[in-house]
């Protein structure tokens, strides 16, 4: 759908420069999504791998992010291999409905009530990042802390449009629970992509 250089704005990687691409395609549904125009993976034009990475290798950040939609509804193996022959660090975020393809440094797990996780994705998941749309998300993020793996790094973030009402919840929430942290969408804060 796109690419684009910038500062990743949430959860474990907030503030390291790096390089976006953004796949179309999602089946999840997200009723507050932020980008739903990237659903529709036909809308959206494809472009070969080679040219994929001559663009990240444009900017000296060797962080990329793959972003969606959901981008494991692509096998994403051979991106992810030109990407790691590149330099790059990859990081993918997913809500896990699909099963995992590629080879990743960071895995960012981000579930989505409307849509169960595939079971292969705790024991990979490096962080478990919940968006708080409500108050029974608490809960929902909860529900995930068993399956994941120790080392798994747990990250509640308010939905943008609701931060005013939740995000005072979440940091009650945080202070009486500190195995979580906070992730803000500190891009929008910023002013930037």
């Amino acid at each position: 759908m796109e690419s684009f250089y910038t500062l990743q704005g949430e959860g474990a990687h907030t503030g390291r420069a790096a390089y976006f691409i953004r796949l179309g395609g999602c089946d999840v549904g997200c009723h507050w999504c932020d980008v739903k125009e990237s659903w529709d993976a036909d809308a959206h034009p494809k472009y070969p791998i080679v040219e994929i990475v001559e663009g990240a290798l444009q900017h000296p950040g060797r962080m990329a992010v793959i972003t969606g939609g959901e981008p494991l509804m692509h096998d994403l193996t051979g991106l992810t291999l030109a990407l790691k022959k590149a330099g790059f660090q990859t990081n993918i975020e997913t809500s896990g409905v699909y099963p995992v393809s590629g080879v990743w440094d960071w895995i960012c797990f981000s579930p989505k009530k409307f849509k169960q996780p595939h079971p292969g994705i705790f024991e990979q998941a490096n962080e478990l990042k919940v968006i708080i749309y409500n108050k029974s998300d608490f809960a929902f993020a909860e529900s995930f802390v068993p399956l994941l793996q120790p080392h798994c790094k747990l990250f509640l973030q308010p939905e943008w449009s609701r931060s005013n009402e939740m995000l005072p919840l979440i940091v009650e929430y945080v202070k009486q629970h500190p195995q979580w942290q906070v992730s803000l969408q500190t891009h929008k804060y910023m002013d930037i992509p």
